[in-house]
């Protein structure tokens, strides 16, 4: 059976997790792998292998592992619950995915930025993900200046198998009815 690898593209607080979340209850056989996960974890057991500074590469390593065991270990389709701005490391990804046989599928949250800040602002999220003193509304400028850098482009088409957007609540219903057929034509159940 072929399967897929879903990657969300987006900035914080666009709604990636939730819609990881509940694609996952509609798309029979398929698993979250979200690095937020990860880094709580590592955050609240495992703060003295942090790096002081730069990448986070303790939280890759686990990412890598667990990505690893279910594309080897399962026959799992895969939601990549992570910002992957960067369209070097969405190639390198994709790439990596379909030397394994997966259907790669871009969901990009093209959210509006006064819509992203307004729902940074009334967060209720845990900041455990943070090794250091962050909040959200440090990431979320962090990434509106990063936008305007090379690396940080928005997915176009072509760069997967599929491309869906989402720029509002209402995208969501309809690109989630969209992978679970193409998991279908796939012979998946949906």
């Amino acid at each position: 059976m072929q399967r897929l690898v879903i990657i969300t593209v987006g900035k914080t607080h666009s709604g990636k997790t939730t819609f990881a979340k509940a694609l996952e209850q509609q798309l029979h056989n398929s698993l979250v792998i979200d690095q937020d996960n990860h880094a709580e974890f590592i955050n609240t057991y495992y703060q003295a292998l942090l790096p002081k500074q730069g990448p986070n590469t303790i939280k890759y390593a686990i990412t890598q592992t667990i990505v690893d065991y279910a594309v080897h270990q399962t026959n799992l389709h895969l939601i990549l619950c992570n910002s992957n701005r960067a369209r070097q490391g969405r190639l390198d990804l994709i790439a990596h995915f379909r030397n394994q046989g997966f259907i790669s599928i871009l969901v990009h949250f093209d959210l509006p930025d006064h819509v992203l800040q307004a729902r940074v602002a009334s967060s209720q999220r845990s900041t455990a993900i943070f090794r250091g003193a962050s909040t959200f509304n440090e990431v979320f400028i962090r990434q509106q200046v990063e936008s305007h850098h090379d690396g940080v482009i928005e997915p176009v088409e072509r760069e997967a198998d599929h491309l869906f957007v989402i720029q509002n609540a209402d995208d969501v219903l309809s690109v989630t009815q969209a992978i679970i057929h193409i998991a279908k034509s796939l012979g998946s159940s949906g």
